[in-house]
């Protein structure tokens, strides 16, 4: 496979990783009008005034834009390489193309005529699934190789795991919106206890931003127990399965992370490391769980294809 096809790849995902945290900085640093109600312009310039919150929201305009660039050229660039070798990578070029926009637009809406929780908690899913889908573009071309060498070992995906993974997908993207919410309701520190609420009230919460907090905390916390359980059962039943294994020990590392990183924004008072790399650890695992979605849909095609 062309080596420049694969760098393209590598950097599209990066850039759109940028982009993803950029916007959980945008957030956490409440910079969303930064460059006021215009778009693409920043308060009437090309480039921003020299203040922290011009520059924040120019730098994630700017990453956006080079992204827009770069997913096209590797969306077109894989179909006409990689799809002769796996069927999927036209459905993939096009959900990249699809979400990308979807992305830009709820952006450039909610700057030109203001947004409210709802509509930026979306706006972190659909950026979210947008990264997953040139993740997994980028992976198949790397997979390209493989296959062409017959390197590729059968799968085989049992209904036990074929559950833990789509279940785990849709209700991933379920708690990826709790905690989005949180961020945009200003909910992060409303509970400075963990894993309860506060010391008063029994530990239970007793107002609306503790409330959305917890319901967050509990989501997350039935996550991680989902992830678990997932992995020990790919340990008990899938070691050779590397693609699988691997993948699960991946999103155990990940979901741990996230969890991790969840207690620290908490404790250090939203420090802005610990907040991006919060988005960036759950990033990473719903990636993982999207190229599990891949490995079901390539297994059951090549079971009709063995049973035709």
């Amino acid at each position: 496979m062309n080596k420049a096809l694969k760098a393209l790849g590598v950097l599209t995902t990066f850039v759109m990783l940028v982009v993803l945290i950029g916007g959980a900085l945008v957030t956490k640093t409440g910079s969303g009008l930064g460059c006021g109600r215009q778009w693409p312009l920043c308060h009437g310039r090309f480039f921003p005034e020299l203040n922290a919150a011009s520059i924040i929201e120019w730098s994630h305009r700017l990453a956006s834009g080079v992204s827009i660039v770069l997913v096209l050229s590797l969306a077109f660039w894989a179909w006409r390489k990689v799809t002769p070798v796996f069927r999927e990578t036209t459905f993939l070029a096009i959900m990249s193309i699809i979400f990308l926009f979807l992305q830009a637009l709820l952006g450039a809406l909610a700057v030109v005529f203001g947004s409210n929780a709802l509509v930026m908690a979306l706006h972190f899913g659909i950026s979210l699934i947008s990264f997953a889908s040139v993740l997994i573009l980028t992976l198949l071309i790397f997979e390209a190789d493989k296959s062409d060498k017959k390197l590729v070992k059968p799968l085989r995906i049992g209904r036990k795991m074929q559950f833990h993974m789509i279940g785990l997908s849709i209700y991933t993207y379920i708690v990826v919106y709790t905690g989005a919410y949180v961020r945009h309701t200003q909910s992060s520190l409303a509970c400075p206890d963990v894993p309860l609420c506060s010391r008063l009230h029994h530990g239970l919460p007793s107002q609306f931003q503790e409330w959305v907090q917890m319901g967050h905390r509990t989501a997350a916390l039935l996550l991680f127990i989902w992830v678990l359980i997932a992995f020990v059962h790919a340990v008990r039943s899938y070691k050779d399965q590397k693609q699988i294994l691997g993948g699960w020990t991946a999103a155990l590392v990940f979901v741990l992370l996230q969890a991790l990183s969840g207690i620290m924004v908490v404790y250090s008072e939203m420090a802005t490391g610990f907040a991006l790399a919060h988005s960036l650890f759950i990033a990473g695992l719903f990636g993982v769980l999207c190229y599990f979605l891949l490995l079901i849909a390539r297994f059951r095609y090549e079971s009709k294809q063995r049973n035709i």
